[in-house]
């Protein structure tokens, strides 16, 4: 099994920065994509960023250019850099995480293991 935890969120003002970590533990695999989603009241479940074994990125469109995804391989670590962020960024934001795929897809339904989100509230 696979276990995700998720921190760093918290309530910022716009244009702001915050920082979400998510520690990965259990049977992890050498080849994966891990990634960042949202889900903000009354709406689906969206992707953020993916990133995979060979550090490749993807973004959707509404983040790139303001937030960054990244890992620390030694800590087991994911990273969600986000500046400028915007009220419309207000969400639970969750890390995903799928083995012996480096796909970099932004689909939830793609990945099986999931954290337990961490709210990220930006005021105007």
């Amino acid at each position: 099994q696979v276990q995700l935890v998720e921190s760093g969120g918290g309530s910022v003002q716009a244009g702001g920065a915050l920082r979400l970590s998510c520690v990965a533990s259990g049977n992890t695999g050498s080849t994966y994509s891990l990634g960042w989603f949202r889900q903000a009241p009354g709406k689906e479940r969206e992707g953020v960023a993916t990133i995979n074994n060979y550090g490749t990125t993807n973004y959707a469109g509404s983040v790139k250019g303001r937030f960054t995804i990244s890992q620390d391989n030694a800590k087991n670590t994911l990273y969600l850099e986000m500046n400028s962020l915007k009220p419309e960024d207000t969400a639970m934001y969750y890390c995903a995480a799928r083995y012996g795929v480096a796909w970099l897809s932004l689909r939830a339904d793609n990945f099986p293991y999931w954290g337990q989100g961490t709210q990220v509230t930006v005021s105007s």
